[in-house]
């Protein structure tokens, strides 16, 4: 999958974000149509509950794409890279202490289309936010994964080519000003995208969710076993527009569990996972 052109430019000081916690959820399911209705046999009762056919769809978007940043985190794996394909169902609870709840299916497809089969199947998450906090806390299971010898085989590819460079790899602007990633720079711009899944994934809210743009600038430090690389990408922040630089430091080994570093330009601790987070995928 290409990614989406979008000339990149400087984030306006002081860009006003959308308004978040419990009142601002609630006007914004007001505004698209939704409705409180009670509990059902079998379902919590106390928190306002919102039933799938009167839900925003694109507040199921927005828990899906989460869902997938961190289902593809977890998986640590550049070769089995997914992205949203379609929603099928979805349920939402809404408590005024708490967050929000969503529960969904979805299917998904291949990130990288160029290569083997494109439908992968569906996943099921249940996605929570918190009050007026970023990284939602999820569990996800998902079905039909590229068939894990393949996946293991494609990795160790990528590592081994990675690990016969005579000169550690540096490399700038992908894709170019055209929109085009040269073949060569493919499996790095997936590696920077899997990493850039953990980002994505902890600075999505109900109100805000990101899209990788482009890979400015990429080093490889030269290690005994793992891949690491140093590289700053530039994420496009929805509704609002803005382009958010963030530096990255990306600890790779097939099989392994992937270690993310990473500073955003509004940010200012650095966040750091070893692969023990909030939730599970499956």
């Amino acid at each position: 999958m290409q990614p989406r052109r979008l000339q990149p430019s400087a984030p306006r000081p002081g860009a006003r974000r959308p308004a978040t916690g419990q009142l601002a959820l609630l006007l914004l399911l007001a505004l698209q149509g939704a409705a409180t209705m009670p509990a059902g046999p079998g379902e919590p009762a106390g928190p306002e509950q919102l039933r799938e056919a009167r839900l925003p769809r694109a507040l199921l978007q927005q828990a899906a794409r989460a869902a997938l940043h961190f289902f593809n985190f977890r998986a640590g794996s550049p070769s089995a890279l997914r992205v949203l394909e379609a929603l099928q169902q979805g349920r939402v609870w809404v408590d005024s202490k708490q967050g929000c709840k969503i529960d969904l299916v979805f299917s998904t497809q291949s990130y990288n289309q160029e290569e083997g089969e494109k439908h992968l199947g569906n996943c099921s998450a249940h996605v929570f936010f918190k009050n007026e906090k970023p990284r939602p806390a999820i569990n996800i299971t998902c079905t039909r994964s590229i068939e894990k010898k393949k996946r293991q085989e494609d990795d160790y590819l990528l590592y081994k080519q990675l690990k016969q460079l005579k000169n550690p790899l540096k490399a700038a602007n992908i894709p170019d000003s055209h929109g085009h990633i040269d073949p060569s720079l493919r499996p790095i711009w997936d590696l920077a995208f899997l990493g850039s899944s953990y980002v994505m994934w902890e600075k999505t809210t109900p109100f805000l969710h990101y899209n990788l743009v482009r890979l400015t600038s990429v080093k490889q430090w030269k290690t005994n076993d793992t891949i690491d690389f140093d590289y700053t990408v530039l994420l496009h922040e929805l509704p609002t527009q803005e382009i958010i630089p963030c530096r990255i430091r990306l600890v790779w080994y097939p099989g392994k569990p992937l270690k993310v570093k990473y500073q955003c330009q509004e940010l200012q601790t650095l966040e750091e996972s070893s692969g023990t987070v909030e939730g599970s995928a499956e």
